[in-house]
């Protein structure tokens, strides 16, 4: 085979952009180190794959350049790609707002993938490892363990470090670095976050809560639990995309509430009660650890400078983690190839015609319910297409 495209990765990205690639005429080679295609959407949503979210805008993602993911965003869509799904007669619920999940399994996505790019003549070569990529007259020569490939575009499409069980890489940053483009430094997000004074006796518990990260952050509503390491749960694997080093997160324990009302209330009610029975309205546990410093003392003896400074913790907890549970446990990279160097339109590198840059490989990071998907599908039809044409 002679390739016209060659997509590096078998990822969602990637088998998107073959896909694209070959229906828009191109002869297309997916070459992946992996064992089969599709591995991380095999394990997303515990299974079932919540492959968009209805309401994905620019907004629900992270990037030195929050409008870089825009064009791409509006020129693909969920309801694109739940037309793609329809098709296929795969069933789907919301599970909520917003967020599309399989009702069966996450397989049947990557199947639909692999078909759509199969019916476009698309040839996939796995457990082929990519040993360098190098210009060449009229493109590029791609080096395998099994030989070199001559091609006239690339598409870098091996995703980024989460989760490395399953073979996370990082061939595209290297490979973007050796082309002469930026790389945003890299970090796990989505992730569980480690507390140094994790108590162990609340690992477990969880709890609706309100997390943001500084006053202009965006507020994430969602659940939160309590781990042996510290704290996970949808809010905090939101909140974790925005952390650097050092910053404290600001978590309402109580959300729609005024924590002082509820407190002063609980003490005028029953003052003859103890301290725990002010947080009645949270999990026990977590109760009895947050008004451990009000001693035994009963409600109409404990002063109200106290209450405040109670309720104050539980509607204003500021939560400062030690560090994160890292790649293995991340559900994505943070940062990654700048967007500086890539067209917002077509995913090509401006000073490297033919290379091409789509999915997690790219300093673009959604949020969870679906997101990062969506960008997945956006991304590679804008270089599928792109690329597809440029033969």
């Amino acid at each position: 085979m002679n390739p016209d495209v060659i997509v590096l990765g078998a990822g969602a990205a990637g088998l998107m952009a073959a896909a694209v690639s070959g229906q828009n005429g191109a002869r297309v080679l997916v070459l992946d180190h992996g064992p089969e295609p599709g591995r991380k959407i095999l394990i997303s949503g515990g299974g079932r794959c919540n492959f968009t979210h209805l309401e994905t805008g620019p907004n629900c993602f992270i990037s030195q350049n929050r409008h870089f993911a825009r064009s791409a965003l509006a020129r693909y869509t969920p309801q694109d790609f739940l037309k793609l799904v329809n098709r296929y007669g795969i069933a789907w619920h919301e599970k909520a707002r917003g967020q599309l999940f399989c009702d069966g399994s996450a397989g049947q996505i990557v199947d639909m993938l692999v078909s759509e790019g199969r019916a476009a003549g698309c040839e996939f070569r796995m457990q082929t490892r990519i040993l360098d990529v190098r210009r060449a007259e009229h493109g590029f020569i791609v080096v395998t363990d099994g030989g070199e490939i001559r091609t006239g575009s690339v598409i870098l499409a091996t995703g980024g470090l989460s989760i490395p069980k399953l073979g996370a890489s990082d061939l595209s940053l290297r490979l973007a670095r050796k082309f002469g483009l930026r790389v945003v430094p890299t970090a796990p997000a989505l992730v569980p976050l480690v507390l140094g004074d994790a108590d162990p006796e609340l690992a477990g518990v969880s709890l609706p809560i309100v997390a943001r990260v500084g006053k202009k952050g965006p507020r994430f509503e969602d659940g939160m639990v309590f781990t042996h390491r510290g704290v996970s749960g949808p809010a905090i694997l939101q909140i974790s995309s925005y952390l650097e080093s050092g910053d404290a997160a600001q978590i309402d324990l109580l959300p729609g509430q005024n924590a002082l009302n509820v407190l002063l209330k609980v003490k005028k009610d029953r003052p003859k009660a103890l301290p725990p029975s002010l947080l009645e309205a949270l999990p026990q546990r977590l109760a009895r650890v947050l008004a451990a410093g009000m001693g035994d003392t009963m409600l109409a003896n404990q002063p109200d400078r106290a209450i405040k400074a109670l309720a104050e913790r539980i509607s204003n907890w500021q939560l400062r983690p030690a560090g994160t549970e890292g790649y293995a446990k991340a559900e994505v990279m943070r940062g990654g190839i700048d967007t500086r160097d890539l067209s917002s339109q077509t995913l090509e590198a401006r000073e490297i015609p033919g290379l091409y840059a789509i999915g997690e490989a790219v300093d673009v990071t959604g949020w969870l319910g679906g997101h990062n998907f969506q960008w997945a599908w956006a991304s590679g039809v804008a270089a599928g297409q792109a690329a597809g044409g440029h033969r």
